[in-house]
């Protein structure tokens, strides 16, 4: 038996071109190997940044939830301004009410209050601060809405062909998704493209007010040679890193999606950096590996807009209803955010699922009237009617008969003129069967509370 899955964990690791050291670091052992792929939020590449080349790829083209590696995008951006002198270090960024209320990791400047630019950036790259990334959103891009598209035309000119951006930060959004093979062309991009400001990505600390802000990336310090670049992690996307490395001649980038826990994403990581990078080539080749499209505003964003959501489709800003909690933190401990005493709101819950390849594909539940008395319990909350009905038909499915006698609906509610879905089930006589009933769907990993009438 031993020769046997020995045997099978060399053929496995010689069709993937992983090694054993690497299998281990995501938990997976020579009796699992055979369900390596069982992880379905795991993608990974390794490119040589000298030549381009693909060393090592694992669903590099599948689509990914980014979460904070977002934030690279919206540092790209940010340089790309200073460069052109739309910006400076220096200059003001505001934060409105809509940054300000954005949900932890954050600095916590309070609404009407700035900071200066260099310190939004130095934000971004240790402690993933969501209202910095939304104030430098609303700066650059008139709206955090407007941001993103510039974003995703961005994206299209370097290149990334599978990716759509929502928002600056990462924070969940169905719509948003990329590839780890982007992730890394947008990695280079940063290298090749801003040399005066890449440096940002390998502080290992700065201080703000009485705060020392460490950076997220343990990495850095720790493999010789890693520079950067950033981490990011929400439920539904695992944990993701993406590290740029380099031994003088050789330069490598390599992204990790889906880890399942941060120790074993960045064994992972410095797995794929023992093994590749000596494996580089140490020639570079001639000019940049990725083509520097113009400054935003001169560059054809027009031309590309057909590629891209209209103004109308687009989400809007999303402020955060006082009643409306986020289950989501974008930290390396996946704390969980909650504002006062109630339940946690659980919009993330709804874009845990692997991202469908269209929205009409799923087959909403034709839900009831709101009922007018008893308790509900609810299992997300979204901005789109569409997807809180999806989350209701998959949480019906995976249920079983613990909502054979409940029945779906959704029901709305407006917070600074935005629109949210709440997706419930009603139908229970009093507190006690709606609390049972969430009991059983937790034991079947689907978050809920009850809520009355």
């Amino acid at each position: 038996m031993r020769q046997l899955l020995t045997g099978i964990a060399r053929r496995t690791i010689s069709s993937c071109k992983l090694t054993l050291a690497a299998l281990a670091a995501l938990g997976i052992t020579s009796a699992t190997v055979p369900s390596a792929q069982a992880n379905s939020k795991y993608a990974a590449i390794v490119v040589d940044a000298n030549t381009g080349k693909t060393l090592f790829s694992s669903s590099a083209d599948a689509a990914r939830y980014p979460a904070s590696l977002t934030k690279m995008m919206t540092l790209y951006l940010t340089f790309e301004a200073l460069e052109s002198g739309r910006l400076k270090t220096s200059s003001k960024v505001r934060f409105s009410k809509n940054a300000a209320a954005e949900p932890p990791t954050k600095l916590g400047v309070k609404a009407g209050g700035s900071i200066t630019v260099e310190t939004a950036i130095l934000s971004l790259v240790t402690k993933s601060a969501n209202d910095s990334a939304t104030a430098l959103a609303e700066l650059l891009g008139g709206s955090e809405a407007g941001f993103a598209r510039m974003m995703t035309a961005k994206a299209r000119q370097l290149g990334m062909t599978g990716t759509i951006f929502r928002n600056a930060h990462g924070l969940p959004n169905p719509a948003q998704h990329t590839t780890a093979r982007d992730m890394a062309t947008l990695g280079i991009a940063l290298h090749e493209h801003f040399p005066q400001y890449y440096d940002y990505f390998s502080t290992r600390s700065f201080t703000y007010g009485k705060q020392r802000l460490a950076n997220h990336n343990r990495l850095l310090g720790r493999i010789k040679g890693v520079d950067g670049i950033k981490t990011g992690y929400t439920r539904a996307s695992g944990f993701n890193l993406a590290s740029s490395v380099s031994d003088g001649n050789r330069r490598i980038v390599a992204v990790v999606l889906g880890g399942q826990t941060g120790k074993s994403r960045d064994n992972h990581m410095a797995e794929l950096i023992r093994t590749w990078l000596p494996k580089a080539s140490t020639r570079r080749g001639s000019g940049d590996l990725v083509a520097k499209a113009g400054a935003a505003s001169n560059s054809p964003i027009r031309a590309l807009t057909a590629l891209l959501p209209g103004a109308k489709e687009a989400p809007r800003p999303k402020p955060r209803p006082e009643e409306e909690l986020t289950a989501f933190a974008d930290t390396e401990e996946a704390e969980v955010v909650e504002q006062g005493d109630a339940e946690p709101d659980l919009v993330e819950q709804a874009y845990a699922a692997p991202i469908p390849a269209r929205m009409a594909d799923i087959d909403p539940i034709s839900t009831a009237a709101v009922p007018k008395s008893g308790w509900s319990i609810q299992v997300a909350s979204s901005p789109s009617e569409v997807e809180a009905r999806a989350f209701l038909t998959r949480t019906t499915r995976q249920a079983g008969d613990a909502l054979a006698d409940a029945s779906p609906y959704t029901m709305t509610f407006e917070k600074g003129g935005v629109t949210y879905y709440r997706a419930r089930f009603g139908g229970f006589q009093n507190k006690g069967d709606a609390w049972d009933a969430c009991k059983a769907l937790k034991r079947k990993k689907i978050e809920c509370y009850a809520v009355e009438q």
